[in-house]
């Protein structure tokens, strides 16, 4: 009997600390997307006009004309929901299933990404990844309570984001045309370099385009990596497949990104879309 007593004790413990460190975080979430939304600027011009690719690199131009239709509006907020796996491990991989939520707002750039991680069941690690008005933001918990990991500045931590925000644009190609400020520069016939300022920050990523004009890897020479605590600055490339029209928009539904060590690469987050709600300009 006593044993029955304290097994149910236990469990109406867990249950309140799970429940807690839930509404903890929404709370945590709801407020960071407070903070993005109020960063909103306004977008011009609100439809995209072909006119504007003509002075651009070859295989930029055959990329917007193979993802975008004319007169279409621009992207103002997107809201996608992904599932996959999440390699946790330094060295050794150690893959772990997640699900997330991500807002993203294109002007100011901006986005959250929510994640839950299962590291075991009923023990989820719940994850922000967020770029907000200029300050990176990396936290991590254990049911939402107990920190393994938290950073945000506007230093390294914020250039990391930055670059994430502009790999990304591929889920909202409309952020990525010189009128929503993207400066593009001619590498070769299958690749450029795309520049994005925001405040302080001015990040630089290698964009690689297929045959059929699409995106297929993003490269950044330099991308913060947090080691032991602390950021590394790391090769790092994206990983793009498997596009599907969504809303007028070709857009790809599965993603990988890696760091790339002297050993060679290693893939820490694969992932696919599950779904995805676009905010247009009017």
């Amino acid at each position: 009997m006593f044993l029955l007593v304290f097994i149910l004790g236990l469990g109406v413990v867990v249950a309140t600390v799970i429940f807690y460190g839930e509404r903890r975080w929404t709370s945590g979430t709801r407020e960071l997307r407070s903070r993005l939304d109020a960063a909103k600027l306004p977008i011009e011009p609100r439809i995209f006009d072909s006119r504007e690719l003509e002075t651009m690199p070859a295989p930029v131009q055959r990329y917007f004309r193979a993802v975008l239709a004319e007169g279409q509006p621009m992207v103002a907020a997107v809201s996608l929901e992904h599932i996959g796996t999440l390699n946790l491990g330094e060295s050794a991989d150690q893959w772990k299933p997640f699900t997330s939520a991500q807002r993203v707002v294109t002007r100011r750039p901006g986005f959250d990404w929510d994640g839950r991680v299962a590291m075991m069941p009923g023990l989820p690690v719940l994850v922000h990844d967020a770029y907000i008005a200029g300050e990176g933001i990396l936290h991590a918990a254990l049911l939402g309570l107990l920190s393994m990991a938290k950073l945000r500045g506007t230093g390294e931590v914020a250039r990391g984001e930055l670059m994430r925000f502009l790999a990304e644009a591929a889920w909202y190609p409309t952020a990525l045309l010189p009128s929503q400020g993207v400066v593009w520069n001619d590498v070769d016939e299958h690749a450029a370099r795309a520049t994005l300022k925001d405040g302080e920050q001015l990040v630089t990523l290698l964009f690689h385009f297929g045959e059929d004009g699409l995106i297929d890897t993003v490269y950044a020479e330099a991308r913060g990596r947090m080691m032991a605590g602390r950021v590394v600055p790391t090769p790092w490339c994206g990983r793009f497949s498997n596009y599907a029209l969504r809303d007028g928009l070709r857009v790809p539904l599965n993603a990988e990104v890696a760091w790339l060590l002297p050993e060679g690469a290693k893939p820490y987050w694969r992932g696919h879309i599950t779904g995805i709600a676009y905010e247009f300009t009017r």
